[in-house]
């Protein structure tokens, strides 16, 4: 069982950054590839990043490419998720996603390819 906790959600201006986290616990993220997705409000879950176990391979999704950024530290079970250049198109519930996996490069853009969930962080955007 992976139980998994995100922080860093606020409120930002339009422009600013944020970095998210996603600690493991008590599981350590070996074996283990992470996803981050957020959800507005009327509107599907949408992949936004992942990583895989092995840390050599990510993916992003389309709208946030080369303004976010996924990354690991397995001293600390946490995989981050910097966003720079927020616009009005980011505000959402974040959440990050597991996979136990023994594919150590593979990452993974669906939502249904994980099998755990955090609870979700907040992330608004003001002008």
């Amino acid at each position: 069982q992976v139980r998994l906790v995100e922080s860093g959600g606020g409120l930002v201006k339009i422009g600013g950054s944020l970095r998210l986290s996603c600690t493991a616990s008590p599981h350590t993220f070996s074996k283990i590839a992470v996803g981050w997705f957020r959800q507005a409000p009327g509107k599907e879950r949408a992949f936004i990043a992942a990583i895989s176990w092995s840390g050599r391979r990510n993916s992003y999704g389309v709208s946030v490419k080369g303004r976010f950024a996924i990354s690991g530290d397995a001293a600390n079970n946490t995989v981050y998720l910097r966003m720079d250049d927020l616009n009005i198109d980011d505000p959402a519930v974040y959440y990050c996603a597991a996979k136990e996996t023994d594919n150590s490069d593979d990452v993974y853009s669906r939502s249904r390819a994980y099998n755990y969930w955090g609870q979700g962080t907040q992330v608004a955007v003001s002008t």
